[in-house]
């Protein structure tokens, strides 16, 4: 009878899974699902089976989100070379034979068809804080400029596709790891003012810009029409310029308080293009209005400023950069998507994160915070319990 009570109970065996979890960080994310749930009901429950699939996406990523926080940072880590490297032979194998839909070469069949970009929404950032944990101590700039090589070939490679808003994704998240890393502020600001400057002229030279035969050098035609879209919706109401222009009537008439669940005239008449995917946003915004508004863009960033409390007690360097990096991927997320539908952004195709409805992009959110919890419960294992590093 004795060993009866010796053996621990299913509760016991598995309540050290869930130890060290941030109670915060949980929280936020489910209550982003559970709006992300209520807004594609009612924008999807006709369209299909979005609702349900959406759902079952969310227990797909909630399950890696689970399984991939069991694992230490550091054998995390040691997955960042041969996932980077995959990455970027995968998108080398686009560009020789991939597969062409709608006028984008973005997926390649291994046996099945996947698109390797995504891929790199992950193993881009975790490269380079492996590269920068390796450096440690000893950062030289030779060290930023190999890190400016290892990000601007993948991205290059996504952009050749061309696929604009992922390789933006892409580069944003190296981008933040190089800058975490302590990247000068001289080297930061020169491209930073010269970004702005070429805003200003874009928006003062844009009738003359955007003329009927005028092509831009660098730029593909369908970038040039959503940079031009973007100055001026109404160039093209009924056509390129339609997305916008009824993502905004939608934003507006929703005023303070929203018309109320399911009560959203532009999304269930239609009108609003792709809106249980980019274009969610502006259903959500028309049914709740900008308090609703307001309450999702704090849900966000509550869920960064959780990252970047993480990455500041993280007991690592390469731990401080991923969880920077994973945090900076949510804010650029949901900052892109916000902006493009309320037409301060072109259009490029990001979701907005477990809001919009992808299958895709919800595993990509559920690795990114599975890491992110894996480095909250290394910082708070005990000293005795830590893991020797690979």
């Amino acid at each position: 009878m004795g060993t009866s009570f010796d053996k621990p109970s299913l509760v016991q065996r598995v309540l050290p899974l869930f130890r060290g979890f941030d109670g915060w960080l949980v929280g936020v994310v489910l209550l982003l699902a559970c709006l992300g749930l209520v807004a594609m009901y009612s924008s999807g429950y006709d369209h299909g089976t979005r609702f349900v699939d959406h759902g079952r996406n969310m227990l797909i990523a909630g399950v890696l989100l689970f399984t991939v926080a069991q694992v230490p940072p550091q054998r995390i880590m040691a997955m960042a070379v041969p996932l980077y490297l995959t990455g970027v032979a995968l998108l080398v194998a686009v560009a020789l034979f991939g597969i062409t839909k709608k006028g984008a070469q973005r997926w390649v069949n291994v046996g099945i068809v996947i698109q390797p970009s995504e891929i790199l929404k992950i193993a881009m950032p975790l490269m380079l804080a492996w590269w920068f944990q390796r450096r440690e101590g000893q950062l030289r700039p030779l060290d930023f400029a190999v890190a400016g090589l290892l990000l601007a070939v993948p991205v290059g490679l996504i952009m050749k596709q061309p696929d604009l808003g992922t390789s933006l994704l892409v580069l944003a998240a190296g981008l933040s790891v190089i800058f975490f890393a302590g990247l000068p502020w001289k080297l930061v600001l020169p491209p930073v003012l010269l970004g702005l400057a070429g805003i200003g002229v874009l928006v003062v030279m844009g009738d003359a810009w955007c003329a009927d035969g005028v092509r831009w050098p660098v730029l593909h035609d369908y970038q040039q029409q959503r940079i031009c879209t973007l100055l001026d919706p109404t160039r093209d109401p009924l056509g390129k310029g339609f997305h916008i222009i009824q993502g905004m009537i939608a934003i507006g008439s929703g005023g303070v308080f929203g018309k109320g669940f399911m009560a959203g005239t532009q999304t269930h008449l239609e009108f609003i293009p792709e809106r249980t995917t980019d274009f969610i946003f502006a259903a959500y915004s028309e049914e709740f209005g900008l308090l609703g508004n307001g309450f999702l863009i704090l849900c966000f960033l509550f869920l960064v400023w959780r990252g970047l409390a993480v990455a500041l007690g993280a007991a690592t360097l390469f731990g401080r950069l991923m969880a920077g990096a994973v945090s900076m991927i949510f804010f650029t997320y949901a900052f892109v998507n916000m902006g493009m539908v309320s037409g301060m952004l072109p259009v490029v195709g990001v979701p907005l994160p477990f809001i919009s409805y992808g299958g895709t992009a919800m595993v990509t959110l559920g690795l990114a915070l599975g890491i992110l919890m894996s480095i909250v419960r290394a910082q708070r294992q005990p000293p005795q319990a830590a893991k020797p590093t690979l």
